[in-house]
């Protein structure tokens, strides 16, 4: 895993950004299109809003995978990722090739219904990010580390939905779903390469655990410590918890 530690949110978002971006032309350059998989929450506005204005992307020839959604909210919900990447990224660039998964009326067969189309062709590029209990996607410790199924259908902890009020999504706990659709672990490490952008204090204990401490579906997104071609971003503030050695530098520049 190749960690890269910027000095404030704003910098690392946009060193992703570019990051993101060059890897999409490449595979677009080498492949004549690229698959990729789009996160969402919180974490990931800042990185969107870099990289949806990226300059010289064709994303005609992208085709995009939803990572995780609720079972049972609404499209027109403030909380619904369907909603997010529609706003925030498809609406932005143009993508006409996206597979956005409908949990509100049957779940279980829009996660079959994706997961054929995901499982067409590689997945070039999966934007993710770690959840403030060390969730990957919606893989809740302790997660499933071996299935093969494309997407599951899973339950959020305690820990989880209390992180999606913190960030304002919902009023209450209760608000909160207690289901949701989730790309499984496995299909996410099946991607060529892994970005990861994890900006905030509030992540700090999660990164420190998943990325010093020992690979455990405890801490889902350690198991991105076996995937030969992770970079994960951080913030100042997100790295505060890692030793000087893993964290590196602290960049100030998303150049650098």
């Amino acid at each position: 895993m190749d960690v890269r530690t910027y000095g404030d949110r704003g910098t690392m978002s946009r060193a992703a950004a570019r990051h993101a971006a060059k890897s999409i032309r490449e595979m677009i350059a080498s492949r004549g299109g690229a698959r990729i998989i789009a996160a969402t929450g919180a974490s990931q506005f800042d990185f969107l809003a870099a990289l949806t204005a990226a300059p010289d992307v064709d994303w005609t020839r992208v085709e995009m995978f939803h990572l995780d959604e609720y079972v049972g909210l609404p499209v027109d919900h403030p909380a619904s990722f369907r909603k997010y990447l529609l706003e925030r990224l498809i609406s932005r660039t143009g993508i006409a090739r996206y597979h956005l998964l409908d949990g509100e009326s049957d779940a279980a067969g829009a996660a079959d219904r994706i997961g054929r189309e995901l499982g067409r062709a590689p997945i070039d590029v999966a934007f993710v990010g770690i959840g403030e209990n060390g969730h990957l996607a919606f893989n809740d410790p302790p997660a499933d580390f071996t299935t093969e199924r494309p997407y599951l259908i899973v339950t959020l902890d305690d820990a989880c939905r209390r992180q999606q009020v913190g960030e304002g999504w919902f009023a209450s706990v209760a608000d909160v779903p207690s289901q949701a659709i989730s790309m499984s672990v496995r299909q996410i490490l099946k991607s060529r390469e892994i970005i990861c952008v994890v900006p905030d204090a509030r992540k700090a204990h999660a990164v420190k655990a998943c990325v010093e401490g020992e690979v455990s579906p405890m801490a889902p997104a350690s198991i991105l410590q076996t995937h030969a071609n992770t970079t994960l971003f951080l913030d100042r503030d997100s790295a505060a918890l890692l030793s000087p050695a893993v964290r590196g530098e602290i960049l100030a520049s998303e150049m650098a």
